[in-house]
């Protein structure tokens, strides 16, 4: 893509799939479950979100114009997202996988400004995958920073699935969906080594589960 598409498609592609996507939810009749977990966290301080990356887009668009800070990656992609969530609200770190430096240094941005009371939302499994494996960002961040870690999952009776890595999905107009929270995840100041790797595995079975409820919900095994 030149230079001139690129600046032009930045400007264009952002509000018009914030709008669209806004009329298509607004369609859609959702049905939420473990709100007691979100409340608990919200009364408590800052919080991270954490949700796998197929669902994206229909979480983003529920936490908006809400006080969240999320990373990005530094991708030139990566600037449509930032630029969509800025949109509705959010600050925006770049970065890429919670393992490489640029991630870590993504990472270490987000700390002041849930410092400062701003949730954190981050996709679990990352920019690039595996789908529905954790990578380590979130655990990092909350070890930083003292805050729990929010699951966050949803499915739906009707969607379109993305021919992508992780199969990113949109409802159907109409449709119904189910959107959950699950139990929160405290991990000690300072995490390292095995510790670290028994809380990344925890956040992943939590995950996993809240994605496992959520598709039940339609008789289904996932998506």
């Amino acid at each position: 893509m030149g230079d001139f598409l690129y600046r032009a498609s930045l400007a264009m592609v952002p509000p018009l799939f914030l709008g669209l996507t806004r009329i298509l939810y607004a369609t859609c009749r959702q049905q939420i479950f473990g709100e007691e977990h979100r409340d608990r966290c919200a009364a408590a301080g800052p919080y991270i979100i954490a949700f796998w990356h197929y669902g994206t887009y229909y979480i983003l668009h529920q936490t908006r114009g809400e006080a969240f800070v999320a990373m990005v990656s530094a991708s030139r992609d990566g600037e449509f997202v930032a630029r969509a969530l800025e949109r509705i609200g959010f600050v925006t770190v770049r970065g890429s996988r919670g393992r490489d430096k640029g991630g870590l240094k993504a990472l270490l941005q987000m700390v002041p400004w849930l410092e400062k009371g701003r949730n954190g939302a981050i996709v679990a499994d990352g920019s690039q995958g595996p789908a529905r494996v954790v990578q380590p960002g979130a655990i990092l961040l909350a070890s930083r920073t003292g805050a729990p870690i929010l699951p966050m999952g949803w499915a739906a009776d009707r969607y379109y699935a993305f021919a992508s890595w992780d199969r990113s999905i949109l409802p159907l107009p109409f449709t119904r969906i189910a959107l959950g929270y699950g139990e929160p995840l405290y991990v000690p100041s300072g995490i390292k080594g095995v510790a670290l790797e028994e809380s990344r595995l925890e956040l992943e079975r939590r995950l996993n589960a809240l994605y496992e409820e959520s598709w039940q919900r339609f008789g289904r095994q996932g998506h």
